[in-house]
Parts: structure tokens; sequence; C-alpha cells
């Protein structure tokens, strides 16, 4: 018998699944505690129509991710930070310093877990750095760090 789980059952499926089950199973334990419905045309209708929209909401979420991406990559951001005269900094720049940089000559908030430093910046210097923006979508910015 197929259902149509309203609750994520162990051993069996997540929720909105639909499922192959037996018949016992369904009758005695499945419907009585309202996990799940028989797969009706109906309700079999109202789970691609959530997994479409749910599709949807990802594309939007992509194409918005694609689009800070693009008008982000390949931007120059300078950061001011004190140091000695040999050009080492008095401490490090941050990935929430680049981000508030960011933010200032961009326009773009973005998350500081989001930025992938490869190693500390402690000098004065151009830096590329990686911005995972979303997942398997990233953009490239050089940060230039001025005394």
């Amino acid at each position: 018998m197929k259902v149509v789980l309203k609750e994520d059952i162990k051993g069996t499926g997540k929720k909105g699944e639909i499922h192959e089950v037996s018949a016992g199973y369904a009758r005695n334990y499945l419907f009585p505690r309202n996990l799940a419905v028989e797969a009706n045309t109906a309700a079999v209708n109202e789970v691609k129509m959530r997994e479409s929209a749910k599709q949807h909401h990802k594309d939007e979420e992509v194409a918005t991710a694609q689009a800070i991406a693009d008008k982000i990559n390949g931007k120059t951001i300078t950061v001011h930070a004190k140091g000695g005269e040999s050009g080492r900094l008095f401490g490090a720049v941050t990935a929430k310093d680049i981000a508030e940089a960011a933010e200032e000559i961009v326009g773009v908030v973005i998350d500081k877990r989001k930025i992938a430093l490869k190693r500390e910046i402690k000098n004065h210097g151009s830096y590329d750095v990686e911005i995972k923006v979303y997942a398997g979508i990233t953009a490239t910015i050089t940060v230039v760090v001025e005394e």
C-alpha cells in the first residue's frame, strides 16, 4: 500500500515522502496515529506541489547568491591597519575587518564566517580572499592592507 508520510518515521522515511508499506502496518499503526495518509491522487499532487515550491525557492536563493557573487567578484577592498616600519602589522586583519570594509565599499553585507582566509594576514600588501556566498558559489576579492 502506498502512503504519504505526515511525520518522520524512523526506519520508514521522512515527512512528505511517498512509501510502499504493508497494508497491516498502514492500517494498524500509521493511520490510527495520524502519521500517514493513503497515497491517492490528491495527496500525491500535494506532495508534488510542495516539492516544486521547494525547488523554486532554492532556485531563487541560488540566483540571488550568484548575483551577489557576480557583484563582489574581482573587487578590491582596502583595509587600514597599524604596523611597524618593516611592514608587519601590530595585530592581524581578520575576517570581521574584511566583512566591514566590504560592506562599506561594495555595499553588500557579507557574513564573516563566509570569508575563507588561507592564512592570517599579518603584513601590509595585497591578498586574494575567497568568499563562500552559497554552496558551490564562491567569489574572489583582493584585499589591500595599508597603513
